[in-house]
């Protein structure tokens, strides 16, 4: 009978150690089973939604790079056109603009810009006398055009020798305008229209404010933005990752190429020493790849274009890969590195994603055995099950997903209700598929408490979060709330919490690892009090 009852007790305990196992399956996370974690957007990488205010000094700054211009001849009344998007003479000829009419800002100063087609190319001009065309495959002083602007949105535009272009009649944009034009209607004068001025990163920043100024701006931002009282609030209100998004320049400190201003490496290292001090671990997030790996600010694009997934480009990233990895390898309040935050589905191939991704994890192997690593998955139209299949690594390997009602037509004309049975029905029955499919951890690494409902009340939003942290906490990692601080109020976790909009409560597993140790404790006292 003893002999039965011990081997009772034995397989008992051993089931309650299974259970306790499988519910604290993250290593390295104290006290929780997986990441409840919050993204320090904003911060390393800028994104001027998030603090507009960063911009607001810089002149001239509805043309900063990126920004999508068009012009119309005063005296023509025709529209400056690359006929086919690039590669040909340049016509004033156009009655109603289109791509072709539209030209992205390359921004040299606050007065002189390139103009880049629609297919690539550069405005180019010889000098005095040639004809406009967009031929140049990348810009030098050909490419260089000085823009004058009055009070209303007529410019002029004219060569670095100080010669201006204007419309002739046979609908050619040349140099060759006599003297200087008043603002009047006259050939060298122009209706400047500025169509999207969406960018405003950290190639924006920097550009615009010239190199002096925007060290200034960025130093007072990186010392406040975020500080050791934000993670003693991340602690105390039970958050134990951080997710740190950096650019690739950081890899160069603290003199990274131009226009990238240095300071984000001593400031990451500050920030994994008061994750340390607050029992918080790092997720560091390359969310900027050199060239750009889907064409946003947050990607420091210094245009809309996507040029990452060419060779060089992919080759630099992977030694900041290991740059990253060799330095904070070994430091305790490393969690895992995100080897590339939203590569974009449109025009990033996934042959040339899972190849990146299966360096980036051999890199990240050479320096820790038990660090995650972390592959985001592409946005736009893209399968998360694609990454199960590629077979990246055999250890700790982590899918990243990105869940927003919102950014799509789809959600647009939902009611509360709907975004509600949305998280219930599609996301959990997505997570439950992806939980069980075999290899890989999954992570919601961003989710806000925001919609696209526009008279939500306080108590909606507190029942929309409440849902999104009762499906994302079945997520077999965990997630991660975008953001910390936001002049948005919905996506400020802090604000989120202070006002109660949030509820985050304690670990699910909390629960589970009180119930496991009470459970332990009767076995022990049943154990000693049989042997008595």
């Amino acid at each position: 009978m003893d002999l039965v009852f011990i081997k009772w007790v034995f397989a008992f305990l051993l089931f309650c150690w299974l259970i306790f196992s499988v519910a604290f399956a993250v290593e390295g996370l104290h006290g929780d089973t997986k990441v409840r974690g919050v993204n320090l957007g904003g911060w390393l990488v800028v994104e001027g939604w998030i603090k507009p205010s960063l911009f607001d000094g810089i002149p001239n700054g509805d043309m900063l790079d990126g920004t999508q211009v068009q012009f119309k001849s005063v005296t023509l009344q025709k529209y400056v056109c690359a006929e086919n998007g690039g590669g040909m003479d340049i016509s004033v000829s156009r009655d109603v603009a289109s791509s072709w009419e539209t030209f992205t800002l390359w921004r040299n100063s606050e007065t002189e810009f390139q103009f880049r087609t629609s297919q690539g190319q550069f405005l180019t001009c010889n000098g005095e006398g040639c004809s406009v065309s967009a031929t140049a495959k990348s810009p030098s002083t050909p490419e260089t055009f000085a823009i004058e602007r009055n009070n209303s949105s007529r410019v002029h535009i004219k060569l670095k020798s100080g010669t201006y272009l204007q419309a002739t009649l046979g609908n050619q944009l040349i140099a060759d305008y006599p003297g200087t034009p008043g603002w009047d209607d006259n050939a060298a004068t122009f209706e400047m229209t500025i169509i999207a001025n969406n960018l405003h990163g950290d190639y924006q920043l920097a550009n615009g404010y010239g190199h002096d100024r925007a060290k200034e701006v960025l130093k007072r931002h990186r010392n406040s933005f975020i500080t050791v009282e934000d993670f003693n609030f991340l602690y105390r209100h039970g958050i134990n990752t951080a997710r740190i998004p950096v650019g690739w320049w950081i890899a160069f400190d603290p003199d990274p190429p131009a226009p990238f201003i240095g300071g984000s490496l001593e400031a990451l290292d500050n920030a994994f020493s008061w994750a340390q001090a607050n029992d918080i671990k790092c997720i560091i997030d390359l969310h900027a790849a050199p060239g750009s790996q889907n064409g946003m600010e947050h990607s420091a694009s210094r245009d809309g274009w996507t040029d990452w997934p060419s060779s060089d480009h992919i080759s630099q990233t992977l030694d900041v890969i290991d740059f990253l990895a060799s330095r904070y390898a070994r430091h305790l309040a490393l969690l895992g590195i995100e080897l590339l935050n939203e590569p974009s589905a449109a025009t990033v191939p996934l042959d040339t994603l899972v190849s990146y991704y299966k360096q980036g994890y051999q890199i990240i192997r050479k320096y820790s055995s038990a660090a995650y690593v972390i592959m985001c998955q592409r946005i736009g139209n893209a399968d998360p099950l694609e990454l199960y299949q590629a077979n990246v690594g055999s250890h700790n390997v982590v899918l990243d997903l990105h869940y927003y009602n919102l950014f799509d037509t789809f959600f647009v004309n939902m009611s509360t209700v709907d975004n509600i049975l949305f998280i219930y029905k599609s996301r959990e029955a997505q997570l439950q598929a992806l939980n069980g499919a075999n290899g890989l951890l999954v992570l919601i690494g961003e989710w806000v408490n925001e919609w696209n409902v526009t008279s939500g009340s306080q108590k909606d939003y507190e029942d929309f979060g409440r849902a999104q942290l009762e499906v994302y906490n079945s997520a077999s990692f965990g997630w991660a709330y975008w953001t910390l601080k936001n002049d948005r109020k919905h996506w400020d976790f802090e604000w989120n919490i202070k006002n109660k909009y949030l509820q985050i409560g304690s670990s699910p597993n909390t629960h589970i690892f009180n119930s496991l140790v009470l459970l332990g404790s009767v076995c022990a006292w049943l154990l000693l009090h049989h042997m008595l």
